[in-house]
C-alpha cells in the first residue's frame, strides 16, 4: 500500500513494473543486470484516487501520461532493482502530495491608502524631474 496522506492510499497491485538494463557507467553490473525500474499506473481508471486529486494530477502532469491514460515513471539512480522500484514509488508519492491540496484562491484586495499616496508622490516627483530638464526660455 502506497500511503500518500490520510486521504490517499493506493494498493501496490495497481502498479505494474518492467525492468531493463540501466545506462551509464557500472561495468559488468550494468551489462548483465536489469536494474532500471519502470512503473506504470493506470491513473485514469484507478479507483483509489479521489476525483478532484485526479483532475489536478492530470492537469499538472499531462506530459507524463500516455494516450492510454497510464502514468509512466522510471528510475535508474541505483544499482539494484529494489531501490529503483522504491525510488519510483517515492517520486509518485511526491507528485501526488504536490496536487493533494487544492491551490489557495486569491482574494482581491484594494491598494492601501499609503501605497496610493506613495504612488502619486512618485509620479509627481518624476514629473518634476522631467520638467527641470527643459530649457528655460527668456521672456520676450
Amino acid at each position: 500500500m502506497l500511503k500518500v496522506n490520510r486521504r490517499i492510499a493506493i494498493p501496490l497491485a495497481e502498479f505494474t513494473y518492467t525492468f531493463a538494463r540501466s545506462g551509464g557507467p557500472g561495468g559488468q553490473n550494468v551489462n548483465k543486470v536489469n536494474s532500471k525500474a519502470t512503473l506504470r499506473w493506470p491513473i485514469t481508471s484507478s479507483p483509489s484516487l479521489p476525483e478532484d486529486v485526479r483532475q489536478r494530477f492530470l492537469a499538472t502532469f499531462r506530459t507524463r501520461i500516455t494516450q492510454d491514460g497510464d502514468l509512466v515513471l522510471s528510475s535508474q539512480r541505483y544499482r539494484d532493482q529494489g531501490r529503483n522500484v522504491q525510488d519510483c514509488l517515492d517520486k509518485l508519492r511526491e507528485m501526488l502530495l504536490s496536487v493533494a491540496t487544492p491551490p489557495k484562491i486569491r482574494r482581491e484586495t484594494k491598494p492601501t491608502r499609503g501605497s496610493r499616496e506613495r504612488r502619486l508622490q512618485e509620479k509627481k516627483s518624476l514629473g518634476q524631474k522631467k520638467e527641470r530638464r527643459r530649457t528655460i526660455r527668456p521672456d520676450d
